[in-house]
């Protein structure tokens, strides 16, 4: 898991600013409303909409604005017309960029990210040509100030977790999206909060490149992820131990 636990503390820490944090209500509404329209209104019986409901409370949304973002799904304040889709391509000294889209406007979205990927001295590629480069999985985050390692793995390994990785700023579990659930719950039944908690695509290989590189490729997924439409960027930038996060 070389470069996953920097790859966390970076995304901490660009979503604490104003800035971003407005942009996440405005993709958490989005991924409420889709949820809710494929699966149902039912958070029990959905459990996309569950995941969405999850972190729509990390990002401390009022609960009013969930319930509209729900019942916009369900059609019952109207309909909508998201379509889903993703975007794959590479980023500057080839690393791998691997996008999850939801847009009413097609055209637009794709005429913005090319806009931003060309600028970045990126390009998009076909479908296929980096997503097998990753792996659906699901990603609980802990202060390590609040849970050891040892604790972790007691905790973690007995509800199904899939591998523990430990840094100085984050303890991470990684699981199956199938166990996700499973084992959030085992520690939320512990008492031990989390910082946050996520499906994810993780990568299973990793791009090295010089660390006078990698703000370029940070720079990148910063303008990506400023885009409406663009729900989560995900590359395989290894950041190494010594780089220092901005």
């Amino acid at each position: 898991m070389s470069g996953h636990s920097k790859w966390s503390t970076i995304k901490h820490k660009k979503a604490a600013t104003d800035k971003k944090r407005g942009k996440i209500f405005t993709k958490v509404i989005r991924e409420l409303t889709i949820s809710a329209k494929i699966g149902g209104g039912d958070p029990n019986a959905n459990p996309r909409l569950r995941t969405a409901i999850l972190k729509a409370k990390e990002a401390n949304m009022p609960k009013d604005t969930m319930d509209r973002a729900i019942k916009k799904g369900t059609g019952d304040l109207g309909d909508i017309a998201y379509e889903e889709f993703t975007y794959e391509g590479y980023g500057p000294d080839g690393v791998a960029v691997f996008m999850e889209i939801m847009t009413d406007n097609k055209n637009r979205t794709a005429a913005e990210v090319r806009s931003v990927m060309t600028k970045a001295g990126g390009n998009l590629g076909a479908n296929g040509c980096v997503s097998y480069m990753f792996d659906k999985r699901g990603l609980i985050v802990f202060d390590p100030a609040k849970l050891t390692e040892e604790k972790a793995l007691e905790i973690g390994i007995d509800a199904g977790a899939q591998d523990i990785v430990v840094d100085e700023e984050n303890v991470e579990v990684i699981t199956e999206v199938e166990d996700f659930e499973n084992v959030l719950k085992a520690f939320e039944n512990a008492g031990i909060p989390h910082v946050s908690a996520e499906l994810t695509m993780l990568p299973n290989t990793y791009k090295d490149i010089s660390n006078d590189r990698i703000e370029k490729v940070l720079d990148l997924v910063d303008k990506l992820e400023d885009l409406d439409d663009v729900q989560n960027v995900y590359t395989n930038l290894n950041i190494p131990d010594d780089y220092k996060v901005a």
